[in-house]
């Protein structure tokens, strides 16, 4: 609930607010609600009258039932793995029996991944590729937010490449994985870490373009402060540059998360990473009858995830944030 909300409540007498507050409530629901039935209904109509080479576009119900379809695979899946490690283990028990010296094997599963599988690989990329940009886009922003030479040497090559696509850099990026990461034992895939850098290199410069404005922006008052407490450099970021610029970062933070999110399905998509990326593209190549609804299930999956870590990044601050107006709406 909001500080407006909040306040309306206040002026309230203590009989008003359970009637208040339940009518406040049920305009928060049904609003929602009718937004979402309104939007199912025009899709349930529209769908019926488009005609693709793989069929008519699906509507809400052949959707959720491909849903419920996933969901039976990923257990008939993890049902086969727990079989494949039970029996692995009773032959492994049985060896031992016969001789306790005997040198046992343990094998991993190979099943194939199944749609949620690929929703945790797609999250462990983003997670890991946002998680560097952040690491290199924060330090740097307050490096430059503090300095305006440096700030103006280095903004032509950050305009120059921010608006990159991610499609142009994938390429440069595959080749220099490819020439760098050569390994008889990887720790990770390749296909990895193309993902991962591709959705760094382009997610990085929101949260360094707004860091670098937010320490910038630090007011002069406590610039003068500072000085006059003669405040060492860390000292000085800790206490005064980042409690003033962190509404600035944060924007940022929301911004980048966005955008490697966004990145990430297109990048999976072209390096072949087993993830949500992938499993959109070879639902489009496989051309069957189930293709388009299974493809319209990992759209709103991806919408839904979005949605959910930008709502993450809301809490973050508002947890943070010394300014408690930040919450989420």
């Amino acid at each position: 609930m909001n500080t407006a909300v909040i306040d309306r409540f206040k002026k309230l007498n203590p009989s008003q607010w359970s009637a208040a507050y339940l009518r406040d409530m049920g305009l928060r629901l049904i609003i929602p609600m009718l937004g979402i039935a309104i939007f199912l209904g025009i899709w349930h109509l529209g769908a019926q009258q488009v005609n693709t080479s793989l069929g008519t576009f699906p509507g809400p119900a052949q959707v959720s039932e491909q849903w419920s379809n996933l969901i039976d695979e990923h257990r008939t899946e993890r049902g086969r793995a727990a079989a494949f490690y039970e029996r692995q283990d009773e032959r492994n028990a049985r060896i031992l029996a016969e001789n306790p010296d005997a040198e046992i094997r343990e094998r991993e599963f190979r099943g194939r991944s199944t749609f949620f599988d690929q929703i945790f690989t797609s999250l462990k990329t983003v997670l890991a590729g946002f998680l560097l940009a952040t690491a290199i886009a924060i330090p740097l922003g307050i490096i430059i937010g503090m300095s305006q030479s440096l700030y103006r040497g280095l903004n032509p090559i950050i305009q120059v490449l921010k608006p990159v696509s991610p499609l142009a850099w994938l390429p440069l990026i595959t080749l220099i994985v490819s020439a760098v990461y050569v390994t008889d034992d990887p720790m990770f895939s390749r296909s990895f870490l193309v993902s991962m850098f591709t959705v760094t290199l382009c997610s990085l410069w929101p949260t360094m373009i707004n860091t670098a404005v937010g320490v910038g922006s630090v007011q002069q008052d406590l610039q003068n402060v500072s000085k006059v407490l003669r405040l060492g450099f860390f000292t000085h970021v800790r206490k005064i540059v980042l409690p003033s610029a962190i509404p600035m970062m944060f924007a940022g933070l929301r911004l980048s998360l966005g955008i490697a999110w966004m990145v990430l399905i297109a990048a999976e998509m072209l390096a072949q990473n087993p993830g949500l990326g992938k499993f959109v593209w070879d639902e489009f190549q496989n051309g069957s009858s189930d293709s388009l609804s299974r493809i319209c299930v990992a759209v709103l999956v991806i919408g839904v995830i979005g949605f959910l870590l930008d709502r993450s990044i809301l809490l973050l601050q508002s947890w943070i944030n010394w300014d408690k107006s930040a919450v989420v709406r």
